[in-house]
């Protein structure tokens, strides 16, 4: 039987994710991030501030 065939009759196929490298470096968080897609209203910026500072709370949480 090929590979096919067993995927059809034996129940499906498994995808599993790519393990990280334990020396990879995580994405680091930028403020212009939380920027994006605003109107850069004064209002926006305010809400991207409080955003950026609760994203950097929670990867100093994590370690």
């Amino acid at each position: 039987m090929n590979d096919i065939e067993k995927i059809i009759t034996g129940g499906g196929m498994v995808f599993k994710k790519k393990a990280k490298e334990e020396g990879a470096d995580e994405k680091k968080i930028k403020y212009a991030d939380f920027l994006r897609g605003t109107h850069k209203s004064g209002s926006a910026k305010m809400k991207a501030e409080y955003k950026y500072k609760k994203a950097l709370r929670n990867t100093k949480r994590k370690k």
